[in-house]
Order: structure tokens, then sequence, then C-alpha cells
């Protein structure tokens, strides 16, 4: 892979810049066609044409479909976890807790998510997928438990915090699923509001105290 400079001189760009490159595109591609067409019809030849790679490049690096939605899903799971946890920081010190919990909304209606869901569903019933899948889930839903911690800012070692933390994500995992097909966020908007309420209530933030 070449590119000209500014000066008109054609730049050969290094092969570990053009191999995260292509995998970048292969695996943004691949997340894209699961949401649009579903497991089924997510197939390495409009995987390649997507993402504007040959197939035999594709196959380089991903020499099955299995490989390559996998490692897709796992890659921009974490890489979208990542960036909604840059922004704890922005976070409001007033209502913080009702903010915290529509960011973490954001990860369970975003793209990616929804891929998730079409190999969750899809490993039901498909042996070889299943076998894959479960431990990437355990994986993501270890880093989403870090996540939700974090921007709640709980202490899970305190009282009854963890079940809260784990409720929390189930709350939202189950909202996720109710916007898959219409726009629920009305209803997602109140249920957060009485959640937060709850939280701000059972959370303890030293032995016995509540979080206020």
């Amino acid at each position: 892979m070449t590119s000209t400079s500014t000066s008109g001189a054609v730049v050969r760009v290094p092969q570990a810049e053009r191999t995260a490159v292509t995998r970048q595109r292969l695996m943004e591609s691949t997340v894209g066609c699961l949401v649009k067409y579903g497991w089924s019809g997510t197939t390495t030849m409009l995987v390649s044409e997507q993402a504007g790679v040959s197939r035999g490049a594709m196959l380089h690096h991903f020499p099955s479909k299995l490989d390559l939605v996998v490692a897709a899903v796992e890659h921009l799971m974490h890489r979208r976890v990542e960036e909604l946890e840059a922004r704890v920081e922005t976070l409001p010190r007033r209502g913080r807790t009702r903010a915290a919990l529509d960011l973490a909304a954001e990860h369970f209606t975003s793209d990616v998510f929804m891929a998730a869901l079409e190999l969750w569903v899809a490993a039901r019933t498909d042996e070889s997928l299943k076998a894959a899948v479960v431990p990437l889930e355990r994986q993501v839903g270890l880093r989403a438990h870090q996540f939700a911690a974090n921007i709640l800012g709980i202490d899970e070692s305190l009282g009854d915090n963890r079940a809260l933390i784990q409720g929390t994500l189930d709350m939202l995992r189950g909202l996720g699923l109710a916007a898959a097909l219409t726009d629920d966020s009305k209803r997602r908007a109140f249920i957060l509001d009485a959640w937060a309420t709850v939280l701000e209530g059972a959370v303890e933030t030293t032995e016995g105290e509540a979080k206020r």
C-alpha cells in the first residue's frame, strides 16, 4: 500500500500498518453486515465486498466466517467500552447516577451490541458457534461488569453492591433487546429515572451506609 505526500512523493505504508487497516476494515464491515443482514445473511464474500478487501486477503487474516465474526465482535465490543470509559470524567457530580445509566445504556443499544445479539441467538442451535461464543460472552460480561462499577462509582465489595451492579446490567441488556425492534427510548428513560433513585438509596458507600 502506498500514499502520496503533500510534496507529491510516493510514501510506502509499513506492512504492519497495512495489516492493521485491513483487519479493522474487515471487522467493522462484519459488524455492519451482522446488524443489517443477520448471522445467516452475513457471508465472507459480502463482508469482503463491503470492506473493499479481496476475499483472498480476508481469508489470509480470518480463515473462516466463525473466526471473522467472533474476532470482530470481541474487538469492537472492547473498543466501544473503552470509548465509553473515556467519558467517565465528563459525568456531572449532581445527578451522576442517572447520567451514568444513560452512558451504560449507550453500550446496550449500539450496533456492536446488536451484532453480538445475532451471535448469541445463532449460537443456541449451532454447536461450533456456541463453543466460540460462550467464552467470549464470559469475557465481555466481566468487562461490562467492571465498566458499570466504574462509571457508577460503586464499590462492589460492600453489602449487596455486586448484586446491584449485575441487576443493573441485566436490566440494561433487557432494555437493549427491547430497542432491537422499535424505538424504546421513552420507556427506557422512564425506567432509568426510577432505577437511578433505587440505586442511590440502596448502594452502600461504607458498611451499612447507603449512597445518597
